[in-house]
């Protein structure tokens, strides 16, 4: 199946070099890319994409303020670049989508970042929420009845979940370390209305394996995926779980992202789209190469052999509390 990626120099012009949401991390994203995959330039969303997910006050809120150098809360700033570039990573968010739809699989490194902004809120690094945007997109022009989303990230995707929280049509399921930034994303947050039972949230408890990450992806998301069906699965793909970066706890090595990129491929037969998150150690761009040889062919063999006590505890108690 074909592989490609999207990315460019557009992103770097977002850009605080003392900050780790620098432009630089994307240079060590994509420092391992294999050969052969093909790279794809960014592409563009109307600011009628973004007030799909978003309230338009924060649209141009955002807008007004990028016409400086501004922090909007103590993590997440903008200068004169950044509401173009965020147009550009919802855009390339959108694009990857459509091309996993139309039979490629596709890696938006982009940034910055989106799984934390909310309908009216940038935070956490992120100033408009790019996967939701994606998957917004896909329901408004009628190309998907259901979307799945699977963040890996090291933090919950909040904004994710409170954009989606409500809506049947979308399963999304986060596994992160418990207790740290946003200080959500716990087992008994499952959705509301239409859309109860259509999160799940795996908060696991700090120094993770992937053993952990194993046995929650086979014994937990994967099954819901199954059930759920989607035309389309999309991963927040953010490579901070690794055991060298320094925003956790976790310890995922590189290899590590190859077998949970296997593990989504295994629940569908259709291709997968993922967009950047998070990844500030030295391995990301490790990680994001073990990624693209997984979704090229290269075999990785989930173990969760030596999953932790906890972890099991967890399973069981996601297992009793799933609904749809």
């Amino acid at each position: 199946m074909k592989c490609s990626m999207i990315s460019g120099e557009v992103f770097a012009r977002h850009d605080l070099q003392s900050h780790a949401e620098c432009g630089e991390r994307l240079a060590i994203a994509t420092s391992a890319v294999p050969r052969g995959v093909r790279v794809l330039p960014p592409e563009k969303s109307r600011i009628s994409d973004l007030m799909l997910v978003h309230v338009p006050q924060h649209v141009r809120l955002l807008q007004e303020l990028s016409r400086g150098m501004h922090y909007i809360d103590s993590s997440t700033y903008v200068n004169s670049e950044s509401f173009d570039v965020a147009l550009y990573a919802a855009g390339s968010a959108m694009a990857a989508a459509e091309r996993a739809r139309d039979g490629e699989h596709c890696f938006a490194l982009v940034r910055p970042p989106g799984h934390h902004a909310e309908p009216d809120r940038a935070m956490g690094f992120c100033l408009f929420n790019n996967i939701a945007v994606a998957a917004a997109v896909l329901f408004e022009r009628d190309e998907v009845d259901r979307v799945a989303i699977v963040d890996w990230d090291l933090h919950h995707g909040n904004g994710t979940q409170k954009i989606f929280y409500n809506d049947d049509r979308v399963l999304f399921c986060s596994i992160h370390e418990a207790g740290i930034f946003p200080r959500s994303g716990w087992v008994d947050e499952i959705g509301e209305g239409k859309g109860r039972g259509y999160t799940l949230n795996a908060p696991l408890r700090p120094g993770g394996t992937i053993h952990d990450y194993s046995l929650v992806f086979e014994e937990v998301f994967l099954p819901a995926l199954e059930r759920f069906s989607p035309d389309l699965v999309l991963i927040s793909a953010g490579q901070d779980p690794l055991s060298d970066d320094l925003r956790g706890n976790m310890k995922l090595e590189p290899e590590d992202f190859g077998v949970l990129t296997r593990l989504m491929m295994a629940v569908t037969d259709q291709p997968v789209a993922l967009v950047l998150e998070g990844g500030y150690g030295p391995s990301h761009g490790l990680a994001v190469g073990h990624i693209f040889r997984a979704l090229g062919g290269t075999l990785y063999e989930p173990v969760h052999d030596r999953a932790r006590p906890s972890s099991h505890h967890l399973v069981r108690t996601l297992k009793k509390i799933q609904i749809f």
